[in-house]
Parts: structure tokens; sequence; C-alpha cells
């Protein structure tokens, strides 16, 4: 038998999408250490107090939300998000991301610096980006940074401007103002952001040493396999090993970015047995779809790395279960349709990039709760240590006292198909068309106010800018999972 999901507002203004809430209670409040009912007490944005709902009365001229067995959780943080404003009309910006997340019960997005134009990679291009974010964000946002060869000046800027880190790649991009750096390259930036509160992104995918790469005219490139050759676990293999070293030898942490090879696990397990604070990310793409089911042709499943085998898809889930990979993220790059090259299905000439955004939390929910994953669980792989690497575990990503009243509400015995109506991605194409999932989003507040509730938008942008000019991060100790 399903729960209840009855909704009840008290107080003598009807509660509204955009409006304030004083109160939200539930039979079903996830907190660090119980779920159960509870009433979790907002003012000025903050959450005041969370107390259990039996011994709990508000006076009747105070906001109430009251949804029964409806789950309440922190807000999903999302640190792997590609916005493509300034300079690409074409792609997806702000309001559009930012709407979608917000329905997926998403509170904060981090923007990955590449596929804007400028790219991120200087404090004027990160100035640039903040000025067209502002005004637009319905959930709140912060920005990585960049580092390519010859921008070592700028990281410290940027650092003291507000980023928590920077991306990096290991081998070539594609993106002709964002080059890959070279062992010399790295060591110099290592040694540039040493001593910093700051972390090093990698694109963790790195050309072996002795492989040759797939001959296109070989193979035919419209069959998802000959993609795979041109994109092996042993480039994640070899990137890892490269990241490992680097990580012991300065000590600055380091973060393996949309992780999909297996294979690249044990090499960071034993440097972190070693003292390497390196974390792992993998990404809803790797944990819901694999390669056995993709079509010929298929090109909206093309992403990197590339989406691997069934068996591989098993072994990554046992390494979420024990803790290997610390956190679940989108990794969400839209492509037009344009871009994806579909009329004639070559994989090899199609844009990278699959729209998953807004579906994280059910995508996630769906296979995860036949494995034996809880609630807590799911906050601590979508919540907690995203806020650590995006160095917001001080205000968000737990239900407690004194932090963001940054909540998502959701019913995850509902189950809901995937369609063009219900998706808010300026560009409806996905791999995850027709998909039936649990976990449906009732609501996403932001600091306390409703920003998305039951298929409405708040009027005007909620979201916030997390961007504390001119002034270098509370150093912190971010502990490795």
């Amino acid at each position: 038998m399903s729960r209840k999901s009855s909704v009840t507002q008290t107080g003598p203004t009807k509660v509204e999408v955009g409006s304030e809430i004083m109160t939200v209670r539930s039979n079903r409040v996830v907190l660090d250490n119980s779920i159960g009912p509870a009433d979790i007490v907002i003012f000025d944005g903050k959450i005041s107090d969370v107390l259990p709902k039996r011994i709990w009365a508000r006076p009747n001229l105070e906001k109430i939300l009251d949804v029964g067995d409806l789950v309440v959780m922190p807000g999903i943080i999302d640190p792997h998000v590609h916005i493509c404003e300034p300079g690409c009309p074409a792609s997806e910006g702000f309001t559009c991301v930012t709407k979608a997340a917000a329905a997926g019960g998403i509170t904060t997005i981090v923007d990955m610096p590449l596929h804007c134009n400028p790219t991120t990679t200087t404090l004027s291009a990160l100035d640039t980006k903040i000025q067209f974010a502002k005004g637009q964000c319905h959930i709140d946002v912060a920005f990585w940074g960049g580092i390519i060869p010859g921008n070592q000046a700028e990281l410290l800027p940027m650092l003291k401007a507000g980023v928590p880190g920077f991306q990096c790649f290991l081998m070539a991009t594609g993106v002709e103002d964002f080059s890959h750096l070279s062992l010399h390259d790295l060591h110099a930036a290592m040694n540039e952001l040493q001593d910093t509160n700051c972390v090093l992104l990698f694109h963790a995918e790195q050309e072996p040493s002795q492989w040759m790469p797939v001959q296109e005219d070989a193979v035919d490139t419209a069959e998802y396999s000959a993609f795979l050759g041109l994109r092996p676990d042993s480039m994640e293999v070899e990137a890892a090993l490269t990241i490992a070293e680097l990580c012991l030898q300065y000590k600055v942490p380091c973060h393996i970015l949309n992780l999909s090879s297996a294979q690249a696990l044990p090499i960071i397990n034993d440097a972190r047995q070693k003292g390497a604070p390196i974390t792992v990310e993998t990404t809803l793409n790797y944990l819901s779809l694999t390669s056995e089911c993709i079509p010929p042709g298929g090109t909206y499943y093309k992403c990197c790395p590339p989406i691997r085998g069934k068996v591989n898809q098993e072994q990554l889930w046992a390494a979420l279960k024990v803790g290997q990979i610390d956190m679940v993220v989108s990794a969400h790059r839209p492509c037009y349709q344009g871009l994806k090259d579909l009329d004639s299905g070559d994989f090899f000439k199609a844009r990278s990039g699959i729209a998953s955004l807004q579906f994280g939390l059910p995508l996630f929910w769906t296979s995860a709760k036949s494995q034996g994953f809880s609630f807590h669980e799911i906050v601590k792989l979508m919540c907690k240590n995203p806020a650590i690497l995006s160095r917001l575990e001080h205000c968000k990503g737990s239900l407690s006292p004194g932090m963001d009243a940054d909540l998502v509400i959701w019913n995850p015995e509902r189950q809901f198909k995937v369609n063009k109506d219900i998706i808010h991605h300026k560009h409806k194409l996905t791999p995850y068309m027709g998909f039936q999932l649990y976990g449906k989003v009732f609501a996403t507040l932001i600091r306390g106010r409703l920003v998305y509730l039951n298929g409405k938008f708040a009027p005007t942008a909620q979201g916030d800018l997390v961007v504390p000019e001119k002034k270098m991060p509370s150093r912190v100790v971010l502990p490795y999972y």
C-alpha cells in the first residue's frame, strides 16, 4: 500500500509558489541521524529550529506547508553542470537550466568553466559570467574556474573572487580556447595552488603511452561500439595514475569528474590509503544507461567518458555502496539536435553531452531503491558530499539549524513517465525520453521561498549567485570518504 501524500496549507494566506514559508511539516523529514515527523521552522531564509511535530504548533498567522507523508530532504546540490551562457545563444542559458533544476529538487548548481564564450579561465571572464547570471537564476549558482596553459597568474585572483576550485583536462578537449594541460603545466598549477583552500577538478581521460587510435575509415561510425573503442577504459586508468601521483606529491585536493570506468577505482583507492586527498564522482548516465542498449545512430547517448557495459555499471554501483565513490552528479550538458548529427548518426562527429539535470533525483532513486540505498545515503551522495566539494557545507547540504532553508519535497513512491511536456530543459533531446521513473518532486524551496510547487514556478527568479566578492574562502578540511 502506498503512503498517503496529502498536502495541507494552513494560515490566513494561501501558500503559493513564490511565497515565503515559515514552517514545513512532514511525517518523513530526513535529518542527520533520523527520519521521522518534524516541523522545520524557518526565519530569515535560514532553518531556525527543527522540532518534533507532535509537540509543535504554529500560530495561525504564519504560513505552514504540511506535506503529510512526502519526504523532506536538504535540497540537491549538483556540482557538475554546463551552462552555455554567455556566448552560445543556441544552447542553454541560466534561466532554463535553473528552472529545470528547480523542477528536479536541485537547490544549488556549480557551473563548469567551458562551453561558454569567454570560457571562465580569467577573472574578467568570471565577472562577465556573473553579470549575465544576475537576475536569471531560479536556484543558487556557484562557479568553477578553469586551468589552461598559461593562465597560472589568474588562479589566485579567481580564488579570491569566490571560485572553490578549477577544472582541467589531460587530453584534447575539442574546445578552441580551453586547451588541455601538459605535465609541465600541471606541476606549475599544483605548485601555485598549494596551501590554498582549493580543489582541482580533473576530466580524467588521458591517452595511454601505448595506444593506437581507432581509424575512422576502418569502422562503422554509426555503431556505438566504434565510439567505445575510441575512448577505452585505459584512458581513465592512465589519467587516474597521473592524478594520484600529482596528488600524493603536492597534497592539493583533487577531484575526479564523471568517472565511467570502474577499472580506475583500485588506483584511486590505493592513492587514498597512501594519504592522497582525492574524491571522485560518477554520473547518472553511467548508473542508468549501458552500452548494450544504445542503438545504431543513437548519438543522443554520446558523452565523454563514454557509457560502458552492464558489468562495469554493476561495479560502479557496488563501489558507490561501499563509499569508494563520493557523489552522484548529472554532468548536464545539453545539445540541440543539429549538434548531435542525428541525420547521419555518426558518433565520431556528433557533439558530446546528455541532458539529465531535471531528472537526477528520480533517475538515481529508481535504480537505488532496489539496491538497498536509504534516504540518508541519497543525502550523503547528492547533498552533503557535493556541498563539501563546493565549499558550501557551512550553509548547505543538511537540515540543521543555521543552514540555508533549501529543501526538496518529493514522493518516492510516485511513478511518472518522462515526456516532452514535462521537460524544462531548452532542448528536449535526451536518452531518458519514455523512461518510467520513481520519485516525483512536489516542491523546491530556496531559503524558505517556494521556487517550484507541483508543476509551477515562482514568477521571479529567487536564486543567488554564491560568489563572495574579493574574499578568500575560509579554510576547511575536506573529509574523504
